[in-house]
């Protein structure tokens, strides 16, 4: 495919989760390769389109408030007015134009219940399926990876040293899928067995996450006392430099781990759970890895990264090191755009 085919990337949802991050990502990455890139999107939620307008992308607004009507349009849209190359980010454009030529699938969350129904059809005539890692091209066939990437959270080279309380980050919806309840029971296990002393620091919102989900956080986080710290909504950059180690407990088969690869590119000592493509995000043989809803073995691990932490051992830095790089040459912005340039000289526009 060379600039002088269109690009249009149509959105999944109208306002903005993981899937629109890498939207975005993608967009920037194609533009800065030459390409021509128009953002599609609904009229509302319009935090999407509006973010995209901010960065000075072309856009299509259909007019439309919900999905149904979204999809309805985008078929119409397609069908009529669009010439060039389709990247479709996410499940909803891609069954919307199913059958349609010159387009590309990328499916961001491993479908479920009546959505697994839908990845055949949403497939036919496409150039390419992509999915975030090798993990999910076993969920979803005819599929390759094409793995997601972040910015580099800012972080200082050296650390402070740790204080007298080991400051354990949460970053994400606070949820039983995402494990925030058995990080909590982890940590009061090690509050009557371990002769440091910690504290939890939550940062999120339960956006989405149902009211008898979010009395079950509650109650486990109240259990800890004082020693839990809810920032609520900050950056990445906020919370990386105040904590730690970060932890990712998740409890649902991740497709990818966006939040531990901003760890890894932070240098912040990391935990996560075996859930999903997590193991692959940080590495096959990354020693902190624990058995998604398990506690005890969560809290031997937060211990053993804690007694690490503490000593700066040449192994705890070389760990830390080498996840950096791990990040820098697989989950980079530079990493990402090379996966776009690669992808978008293979594809043939008819």
């Amino acid at each position: 495919m060379t600039s002088r085919v269109p690009l249009f990337i149509a959105t999944n949802n109208g306002d903005i989760g993981g899937g629109e991050i890498m939207l975005l990502n993608i967009a920037r990455a194609a533009r800065s390769l030459g390409h021509s890139v128009t953002v599609v999107g609904p009229t509302h939620p319009a935090e999407l389109i509006e973010a995209a307008k901010d960065e000075g992308f072309a856009t299509v607004t259909l007019p439309a408030t919900n999905r149904r009507d979204y999809m309805a349009q985008l078929r119409v849209w397609d069908k009529r007015q669009r010439q060039g190359l389709l990247w479709c980010n996410g499940l909803v454009p891609s069954f919307a134009t199913s059958g349609h030529k010159n387009r590309i699938v990328h499916l961001h969350q491993i479908p479920v219940g009546k959505q697994k129904y839908l990845v055949a059809p949403a497939q036919r005539k496409a150039l390419r399926t992509l999915v975030p890692s090798e993990f999910m091209t076993s969920q979803v066939k005819n599929s390759e990876a094409f793995p997601n990437w972040v910015s580099e959270v800012s972080s200082p080279l050296v650390r402070e040293q740790v204080g007298e309380t080991i400051r354990v980050g949460f970053l994400g919806r606070p949820s039983t899928i995402k494990g925030t309840h058995t990080l909590a029971k982890a940590l009061k296990l090690l509050s009557a067995l371990d002769k440091k002393q910690y504290t939890l620091v939550v940062a999120g919102e339960p956006k989405f996450v149902s009211e008898d989900d979010q009395r079950e956080i509650e109650t486990t986080l109240n259990a800890l006392g004082d020693s839990v710290e809810n920032m609520g909504w900050v950056t990445p950059e906020k919370l990386m430099k105040t904590i730690d180690m970060l932890v990712v407990p998740s409890e649902v088969d991740e497709s990818f781990g966006l939040v531990a690869a901003e760890a890894m590119s932070a240098r912040v000592p990391l935990i996560v759970s075996d859930a999903g493509a997590l193991p692959e995000v940080v590495g096959k043989d990354y020693p902190w890895i624990a058995p998604q809803g398990n506690a005890a073995v969560l809290a031997q691990r937060i211990s053993d990264l804690a007694d690490a932490l503490t000593a700066h051992d040449e192994n705890f830095q070389d760990t830390i090191s080498d996840s950096y790089w791990r990040w820098q040459e697989n989950f980079s912005p530079e990493a990402g755009k090379e996966r776009v340039r690669r992808l978008l000289e293979s594809v043939e526009v008819k």
